[in-house]
């Protein structure tokens, strides 16, 4: 089913200008990396990406819009460690998807990002990207599915979407899916006094085959139900609430709690100093009344616009109950079609956070990662 539907995208996306006459347009990305990590054992990645992306818009009428797009992640990494060099390469689909959208709503479906709430650093809403807040380009690999909105007149929206295909763990997930069975479910967002209130729900099957815990459950498949609320205020300074509770039919893994409380403000300091604070608790346990093994984490961000192309900013994460500290630093120039990056990082040997990202990364211990992004 998946392979059909993205057969009919692309060929629609590729064929689409010529037979409707569409409005089309072609760019790409280009990040080459080298990250350094010197203590002994000397660690070495270098990697060049590219992801170009093909576009297309065509309005029916003033109200109506079709558009679409298809890029692709192509990578390959080198890594030296331990007097061995490891090669990655890969090829996958980045984006693809075709999208109706009218004043008040928009269907999407194909390969794309979905992605909400109100929490930008320990995101207990991750459900269905991995987006790194290190990451200066904020990738993300998306999720195969169908995704609708509608907008209110008063700025109240109703999310739905569905699901299916999806084999690989996502966000905060434990366990994958079973990529046979679709994946639903619904988010309505609402105006509360300066800010926004918000309740999402979703629900999806468990696969544990081929997974650590497999041997210890007969049975293979298991439900899974998401509820969430989230909260923002902007007055003065920003405040939020984010909340998530997952129950899966599993013993020992049968409810995941997450809780974050973060604030952000602006300084009026030169060109501005931004300031953003997250406290997250994280903790799974066989009662939803009971405390189970867990994690809490503080994190704090600084960004400082030093002129038009200079950037500078910083994030430091403190986990609780390894009593770890994590440290960040990056500084930015950014051009015309040009952006270089230079970071610092000094951690624990073992990383702990970020876990599910997938990708290969030295950010444990001390080191340093030059990036150069090339954007046509």
């Amino acid at each position: 089913m998946r392979t059909n539907l993205l057969i009919i995208i692309l060929s629609l996306i590729l064929i689409g200008p010529i037979t409707f006459g569409q409005n089309f347009g072609f760019k790409g990305q280009l990040p080459m990396w080298t990250t350094i990590n010197p203590k002994d054992p000397f660690q070495m990645q270098a990697g060049v990406r590219y992801i170009p992306e093909l576009s297309f818009d065509k309005s029916i009428n003033k109200s109506y819009t079709f558009d679409g797009e298809l890029s692709i992640n192509t990578y390959i990494s080198s890594l030296y460690a331990n007097d061995s060099i490891q090669i990655n390469e890969k090829l996958k689909p980045y984006r693809i998807w075709l999208r109706f959208s009218t004043d008040n709503l928009e269907i999407r479906a194909g390969l794309q990002k979905i992605n909400f709430g109100s929490a930008n650093i320990l995101r207990p809403l991750m459900w269905f990207d991995q987006i790194d807040p290190r990451d200066p380009l904020q990738l993300t690999d998306g999720v195969y599915g169908i995704l609708g909105r509608y907008y209110f007149m008063n700025n109240a929206n109703i999310w739905l979407w569905g699901l299916i295909g999806n084999e690989d763990i996502k966000g905060w997930e434990f366990l994958p899916s079973n990529k046979k069975n679709p994946e639903f479910g619904g988010r309505i967002q609402l105006p509360f006094f300066t800010g926004e209130i918000a309740a999402s729900y979703h629900h999806r099957e468990v696969d544990v085959r081929n997974t650590q815990f497999e041997s210890n459950y007969t049975k293979k498949l298991f439900m899974e139900n998401r509820y969430a609320l989230d909260l923002r205020i902007d007055k003065y300074i920003g405040f939020w609430i984010e909340s998530s509770i997952n129950h899966q039919d599993i013993d020992t893994l049968a409810y995941t709690k997450i809780l974050n409380l973060g604030l952000d403000y602006t300084f009026n300091l030169g060109n501005g100093l931004g300031l953003m604070s997250e406290y997250i608790v994280f903790d799974v346990s066989d009662k939803i009344n009971k405390t189970g093994t867990g994690l809490s984490l503080f994190a704090t961000s600084l960004n400082y616009p030093i002129n038009i192309i200079t950037n500078i900013s910083a994030i430091v994460y403190y986990d609780f109950e390894n009593e770890s500290l994590y440290r960040f630093i990056n500084t930015s120039w950014t051009f015309d079609k040009w952006s270089f990056y230079a970071i610092a990082f000094w951690n624990p040997d073992t990383f702990q956070i970020y876990s599910n990202l997938g990708e290969v990364s030295l950010y444990s211990g001390i080191g340093f990662q030059f990036m150069a992004v090339y954007n046509h």
